[in-house]
């Protein structure tokens, strides 16, 4: 696919002229809902891990250590498509059976700490995570169960996605719950039951507008009165047994949804949850079944996304064991794909970065000295991963693969990880919080800035052209993957990440005139985006507010490290920020981001804030009357 830029169509559309061969020649492959920047590397890490990992369950390679010995036994089992089909839906049948052997909340209260073990569904959830007010110590939070439809918002009465994508979810469970050994009859009204619940539940959750407002996701309450939120279950006792201890205090995330937990677990709702539960179980594990069962169980997240075609089988069956040993492959892949030359010249870069905001922190003149000050303090505690891990996970040392020999089945394999995982979540409840965990691993394209910790963390498998490349040039460096780690480093001072210090605590450690002053620059900022029209529908300003202030503030920052280069070159800089944002989606995939996703569409992160710079103008002579033009009174600028 073609490369070229049409130098005569920059000064219109910087995302067309450098994209517009590619946009032309690419094809969406059948079992994709994109492609794309991204999405070329997920699919170039997949080609080589598959390879890799084929030897692997040959014999061909030997396992480096313990856990990629139990990841071979469950690569094996994963593609033993044969013992599968054998099985069909029966090993799922002993978790239906429990489900369906309830026959009161008392019945479900007996075992609720099991039951939350065994993670199966219920109509709330909790969680272990930094306590955002002492983020040293790990706290208990509460949230709410996830929706049929993606978000809160399809449920309103003129949404016409829902009017499509709930018949397709409709005819999908039906037709799998007859699949599993239900009669039509009862598929019927499962389903039907199991729609009513959820619509009791979607009008007191919050929309992914509403939690894109981290600092209001904290409402901490005494355990004591939390607890009440229900008489139909015993939450002290469950919460106890899995912690070991009573807890004070939960941080409740959706505190008008536990409001209403006890109208939703009433008498007359049981029969539904129930329908609700099994609904929820025999989607969630039709892909461990048989091929039929894989297929037919992802029908509604394809329609969702406008993927034309499921994965193949050996496809799914890659990431399906992937995604369970993840840890432990990105180990592997950060070790034998990212070699020590990259990691420390990315180190290099970020600590350029960071000196570049110091610069302009120091510089700033509509901070006060003493919030200035403490925003230097914050960068100078920035903790900063890169590649990989130093060490696996220890919570892979607990997983044992049972083999088909011994009665192992995808299934029961997957169960006891699981087991294992939410055990481990539940044991970090008031202990130190590793500062040190990757929340991604090594083989993930991405990178994140954790706020509640305060380090930004760039896997080794986003380190790789075009964001980044030992023969590229460093201007080109700076415009992909520099603007992304200045991106994550602006994430400390975005709408949320300003409301906490350098411990990662929620700290107001602004003076009142600082932030009313950063609040108009944000404001500045949803206008900005808010409204702009794309596939059919329009961006929200205040959903993709805090991805917005980051793309600003990185891109701002990785041009000026850019220009401190000897061999500075503004114009490879600004076209390879808008070639990493190469992207084809379908029309569904689109619109389901526009209505969840915090960041705004790729094609116009690369457009709109490369119009908020000065030197954007200068290098490609951009007067007004050029399509890429933006008067100065309207440009935004924040660090």
């Amino acid at each position: 696919m073609s490369d070229e830029v049409n130098t005569a169509m920059l000064k219109d559309d910087i995302y067309k002229a450098v994209n517009g061969e590619w946009l032309k020649d690419a094809k969406i492959p059948a079992d994709h809902s994109s492609t794309g920047g991204f999405m070329d590397l997920v699919d170039g890490i997949e080609k080589t891990l598959r390879a890799d990992f084929k030897a692997l369950a040959n014999g061909e390679m030997q396992p480096a250590n313990d856990e990629m010995t139990e990841f071979k036994k469950f690569y094996q089992l994963v593609f033993d498509f044969k013992q599968r089909e054998q099985l069909g839906a029966e090993p799922l049948k002993p978790v239906l059976k429990r489900i369906e052997a309830l026959e009161s909340y008392q019945d479900l209260d007996e075992q609720l700490s099991d039951w939350m073990l065994s993670g199966l569904p219920l109509p709330f959830n909790f969680d272990i995570d930094a306590d955002m007010k002492n983020a040293k110590v790990n706290a208990l939070f509460s949230g709410a169960p996830s929706l049929i439809l993606p978000d809160k918002t399809y449920y309103e009465p003129d949404n016409q996605a829902a009017k499509q994508l709930m018949p397709i979810y409709t005819q999908m469970v039906r037709t799998l719950l007859e699949k599993v050994g239900y009669s039509a009859d009862e598929a019927e009204a499962m389903v039907e039951e199991a729609k009513h619940y959820d619509a009791q539940i979607a009008p007191n959750v919050k929309s992914a507008e509403e939690s894109a407002d981290m600092v209001k996701n904290y409402n901490p309450e005494k355990f004591t009165d939390f607890v009440k939120a229900t008489n139909q279950l015993d939450l002290k006792r469950a919460l106890t047994e899995l912690i070991g201890k009573t807890p004070d205090q939960v941080i409740d995330t959706e505190p008008n949804y536990f409001a209403f937990l006890s109208d939703l677990l009433d008498d007359n709702n049981f029969t539904l949850m129930k329908s609700w539960m099994i609904v929820k179980t025999v989607v969630s594990y039709s892909n461990l079944l048989s091929e039929e069962l894989r297929v037919l169980g992802g029908t509604y997240s394809r329609a969702i996304s406008g993927q034309k075609e499921p994965a193949s089988q050996d496809r799914a069956a890659y990431y399906l064991a992937t995604g369970t040993f993840s840890q432990v492959v990105g180990d592997y892949y950060g070790k034998k794909y990212f070699g020590e030359q990259a990691k420390q010249d990315v180190h290099d870069m970020v600590v350029k970065m960071i000196n570049v905001y110091k610069q302009r922190l120091t510089n700033n003149d509509w901070l006060g000295e003493a919030t200035r000050k403490k925003a230097i303090v914050k960068l100078n505690s920035l903790k900063i991963l890169v590649g990989y891990p130093d060490r696996i996970d220890p919570l892979y040392k607990q997983f044992k693969v049972k083999v088909a020999a011994d009665g192992g089945t995808l299934v029961n394999n997957v169960q006891a990880f699981d087991r294992i995982a939410i055990q481990d979540q539940f044991s970090k409840w008031n202990q130190p919080v590793d500062r040190e965990k990757w929340e991604m691993s090594a083989d993930t394209v991405n990178a994140y800035y954790h706020p509640f910790k305060n380090i930004i963390v760039f896997p080794a498998a986003i380190l790789q052209a075009p964001f980044y490349g030992l023969d590229q040039s460093s201007s080109e460096n700076f415009g992909g993957i520099g603007a992304v780690i200045a991106h994550e480093i602006s994430h400390a001072f975005d709408n949320n990440g300003s409301q906490f210090d350098e411990f990662g605590n929620m700290n107001n450690w602004w003076s009142k005139e600082d932030h009313e002053h950063f609040d108009q620059l944000a404001q500045n900022m949803i206008k900005e985006f808010d409204g702009l029209p794309f596939a059919g529908g329009k961006v929200n300003g205040k959903l993709t507010v805090s991805e917005n202030i980051a793309d600003a503030g990185g891109l701002s920052c990785a041009e000026e490290a850019a220009k401190a280069e000897a061999d500075c070159d503004l114009h490879q800089f600004f076209i390879n920020w808008a070639r990493i944002w190469r992207n084809k989606s379908t029309q569904q995939r689109e619109q389901l981001l526009l209505s969840i996703d915090v960041h705004a569409p790729s094609e116009l992160r690369a457009t709109v804030q490369v119009k908020n710079l000065a030197d954007f103008y200068i290098t490609f002579d951009v007067t007004a009357g050029d399509g890429m033009y933006l008067a100065p009174k309207d440009r935004v600028n924040i660090w």
